[in-house]
């Protein structure tokens, strides 16, 4: 082979690039591409994209490999089972990258080699890592982990302690919080992650809407109020400031969240915001969904619904994710059916990371609310730029990973049992629902593993992406 021939070559497409979108096509060797446009070097394999869009492959920095251990009894066996389920259905749905929660109250450290290889040995695509800090040893690794290539570490302020006892989430406090961001802030592209939801006056809502005998899926968002969320983004901002650091809201769900942080980001301060495909199209009254609705934050009004997709828009809410929480529909429902005990029933969103683009298109692009350049800059360049990935993941530049994903605007298809690739395809927020915009080919690394639906490729040969002081090793 020549060294102007490419291994593969996408030709016929609109591609998205950080600069503009290009009618033209990209080109990869060895895994990397090599030409973006229209002067194209010859390959061994050819795409034709048929005039639909070329989109880096979306990253998808919020999900959680591992929770299957309920099913499992054991967090490694359940990450290792997580990995190549989930994985194998983020390739079908456009999805190239992921940075997963590492959840256990044990140090981490000490299982990092571990972490590394379950992932390469079973993932369909490249991972990071985020560590969950919620014991005081864990606040305590936070330098050895940064070492490891883990430079973003969660604090769940203050949830989870009455929501979801099982996790063994402790409550993290005002000052373990601000002991957090003061030890991030002296570490190169560090960042604090927070779940911001006051758990203290949520358990008090709750045993009110339960004396009064509410069990439904309004019960359960009116439990935790937007309040509730609003007050701790405003702690968390005014912490950041005060110690100059650098925070990063997950999931958030409230535009009272987008006004707070549109004020502290006009200020300076260094806070970011991700909201999730659900909280852009549903809201609390969509009672139909059950306890399979039941997430955590919870869902909002019409009101919140806009002003989200709003800050989308105008760069205040800059990040995309799915906190993809892999549970078997029994132990989602606690075996009590749909319209259970919502109470009872594990908060959590399913199937997530095989849903995202095509939502993101159906909901965003294809109804006004969103570009599609816009949209990769949310699900692809900006996560790949804040977890220190960028530019070899995130955007379809010579040099970069050579992750791509062909996008039909007109192909659709209703979700269900069929339309999902993941451990448990029998349940979500958008079972039954139609989504038009759906990946046609998925690239990892140059080479095509979905076409068409259907999978080119054995799980494994993954690469672990540490983040260091300069980002990720290109």
């Amino acid at each position: 082979m020549s060294a102007t021939t490419a291994d593969l070559r996408v030709v016929n497409a609109k591609v998205v690039t950080p600069s503009g979108t290009i009618h033209g096509g990209v080109a990869a060797r060895d895994g990397k591409i090599v030409a973006v446009g229209s002067n194209l070097p010859d390959a061994n394999e050819e795409i034709d994209a048929e005039g639909n869009y070329l989109v880096p492959g979306f990253i998808d920095p919020h999900v959680h490999w591992g929770l299957s251990r309920y099913e499992f009894e054991d967090y490694h066996e359940g990450l290792a089972h997580d990995f190549e389920t989930e994985t194998r259905g983020a390739v079908h749905g456009g999805v190239t990258t992921v940075v997963n929660f590492l959840l256990q109250r044990d140090p981490y450290l000490p299982d990092m080699e571990f972490f590394r290889e379950v992932g390469a040995a079973n993932s369909y695509i490249d991972f990071a890592y985020h560590a969950i800090v919620h014991q005081d040893h864990h606040v305590e690794e936070i330098e050895g982990l940064a070492e490891e290539g883990i430079r973003s570490y969660k604090v769940f302020f203050n949830w989870y302690k009455h929501a979801s006892p099982e996790l063994g989430i402790d409550h993290s406090d005002a000052g373990r919080t601000y002991k957090v961001l003061k030890q991030v802030a002296e570490i190169p592209n560090g960042v604090v992650m927070f779940h911001a939801e006051n758990e203290d006056l949520a358990i008090e809502r709750r045993k009110e809407l339960q004396a009064e005998d509410r069990n439904d899926l309004l019960a359960w968002c009116e439990s935790a109020p937007n309040i509730c969320e609003a007050m701790q983004v405003e702690q968390i901002a005014q912490l950041t400031e005060f110690t100059d650091s650098r925070a990063y809201i997950v999931h958030m769900s409230t535009g009272e969240g987008v006004d707070i942080c549109e004020r502290y980001q006009d200020k300076g301060v260094n806070i970011h915001a991700e909201t999730l495909p659900a909280f852009l199209s549903h809201t609390k009254h969509d009672e139909e969904l059950g306890v399979w609705g039941k997430i955590s934050p919870p869902l909002r009004g019409e009101a919140s619904k806009k002003r989200l997709w709003e800050g989308l828009r105008t760069g205040v809410v800059d990040y995309l994710g799915t906190d993809h929480c892999p549970h078997k529909i029994e132990f989602k429902e606690k075996e009590k059916g749909k319209h259970g005990d919502v109470w009872e029933a594990i908060p959590g969103d399913n199937n997530g990371i095989e849903y995202f683009l095509p939502v993101m298109v159906s909901e965003g692009v294809n109804k006004n609310r969103i570009s599609m350049e816009r949209l990769v800059e949310v699900c692809a360049e900006n996560n790949a730029k804040r977890w220190g990935l960028y530019p070899r993941k995130g955007a379809l530049v010579e040099g970069s990973d050579a992750d791509m994903v062909v996008v039909d605007l007109q192909k659709s298809a209703v979700v269900d049992d069929d339309f999902y690739h993941t451990m448990e395809p029998r349940y979500s927020t958008y079972h039954g629902k139609e989504l038009t915009g759906l990946p046609t080919h998925t690239i990892v690394g140059g080479e095509v593993v979905v076409e068409e639906g259907e999978l080119q490729v054995e799980k494994g040969g993954r690469d672990y992406l540490p983040r260091f002081d300069e980002g990720v090793p290109l």
